[in-house]
């Protein structure tokens, strides 16, 4: 009876936020940018090449650098995130606490100076009674910053809160910055329906339109587990569109191809004796509608997708490419003319280990500052959050050598 009833309601919500957003303005395309891909300047002179070698030698070429982000103390850290600011730094935002989902669990942040690989101080975006006080809401408990770049220039924090239940009962809630992260506005909660606005999380980076708007991938967990695409201006929600269905896709990521196509990849929530890959979604027309497509065949423990699209056209992902369990985590390229998902870096691995000493490598997130490079942030055995940068001039020489015969190379299905 009481899924009936919350059926009902559902269905309510439904109808409703339609009618909400029905005056919502016409679609935009996404934004798109084309870039030149530039040649990498090398720290170290090349040793002459050899013949039919076009690319530096690895010895030439800086190994990927690893740095922690500082310790705050807490007992359980997790959702890093990152965004790239004006002045060439990075700011990284995570949550932690005593536990995930306990009262004081807070939302940090930091900044990384590339020149010196050093991390600021953390300070604290968010915590429980802020929340409650700005939103004018009861909040249990907060958890997965999502930074955003807004067409003005400022900086905005999506996050989610809960007020009642577990993770099913959230929403999500936002922040801007005028200063580069360095103050915050009071928060302000998205409404995605005017009913029943519960059940809405984020977690991947928000897409850019043309006409300045933010499109930013949601995900629901009550009653059904699928993905929502949100068309956000500033803290409110003026369009949403459902990108899957059933129970079995959540957190979507998203790569825009053009200004009408784009990908999204899931972290699957299937039942046992179903698939244990990445489940794929696409849209010819910016977002308006999605068709879920054959699976990315790699494997998928239920657990989060990052990924980005490099200047040269190539695409990487990290995620943690095992059925079950999240005790190792690797970095895969696709080739723009090949088609092909290979590994190029473990990043992670404690395979070899007794499974009771495996530690957790979870919940990456990748974004680049010049189209070239990668920033990697991931969880660490719920204790820490590891940074990981890798160069433009590794990531091309990783490029170079996806049509090397391999064990690891997976044909890619989709887009």
């Amino acid at each position: 009876m009481s899924r009936v009833i919350a059926l009902c309601f559902l269905l309510l919500t439904a109808v409703l936020g339609f009618l909400h957003i029905d005056s919502r303005p016409a679609w935009a395309p996404f934004a798109t940018q084309i870039v030149t891909p530039v040649e990498e300047e090398l720290e170290v002179a090349p040793a002459p090449k050899p013949k039919n070698q076009n690319t530096p030698s690895k010895a030439n070429i800086a190994s990927p650098v690893s740095t922690w982000l500082p310790e705050t103390g807490a007992a359980s850290v997790h959702a890093a995130s990152l965004i790239a600011l004006k002045d060439g730094a990075l700011r990284a935002f995570w949550f932690a606490g005593s536990r995930e989902g306990a009262a004081d669990v807070v939302i940090n942040s930091a900044v990384f100076d590339p020149k010196s690989s050093n991390w600021s101080a953390p300070t604290v975006v968010m915590d429980r009674v802020s929340a409650e006080k700005g939103l004018s809401r009861y909040i249990s408990k907060l958890g997965n910053p999502v930074p955003a770049r807004m067409a003005d220039g400022r900086l905005q924090l999506f996050f989610v809160t809960v007020s009642i239940g577990g993770w099913a009962g959230s929403s999500i809630s936002s922040v801007i910055s005028d200063d580069e992260g360095l103050t915050w506005s009071n928060p302000q909660r998205l409404i995605g329906s005017p009913l029943i606005n519960i059940s809405t999380l984020v977690k991947s980076p928000a897409i850019a339109f043309a006409d300045g708007r933010l499109g930013l991938p949601a995900y629901h967990e009550w009653i059904g587990r699928f993905g929502e695409f949100l068309r956000v201006d500033a803290g409110q929600v003026i369009d949403k569109r459902r990108m899957s269905s059933g129970r079995s896709a959540i957190q979507p990521l998203v790569f825009v191809n053009d200004a009408q196509d784009a990908t999204a990849y899931f972290r699957q929530t299937r039942r046992a004796g179903y698939a244990k890959q990445v489940p794929v979604s696409e849209t010819f027309n910016a977002g308006q509608s999605w068709q879920s497509v054959a699976d990315l065949p790699i494997a998928n423990p239920n657990s989060a997708v990052a990924g980005l699209i490099l200047n040269s056209g190539a695409r990487i992902l990290v995620l943690n490419n095992i059925e079950a369990g999240r005790y190792r985590l690797a970095l895969m390229m696709a080739d723009p003319k090949s088609g092909q998902w290979q590994v190029i870096e473990v990043v992670e691995d404690d395979e070899a280990l007794p499974a009771d000493q495996r530690k957790e490598f979870s919940y990456p997130y990748l974004i680049s500052t010049d189209g070239n490079d990668a920033h990697l942030a991931y969880t660490w055995d719920r204790k820490k959050i590891r940074h990981r940068y890798f160069s433009g001039a590794w990531l091309k020489r990783a490029q170079s050598q996806l049509d090397t015969p391999s064990a690891n190379i997976i044909s890619q299905e989709a887009k």
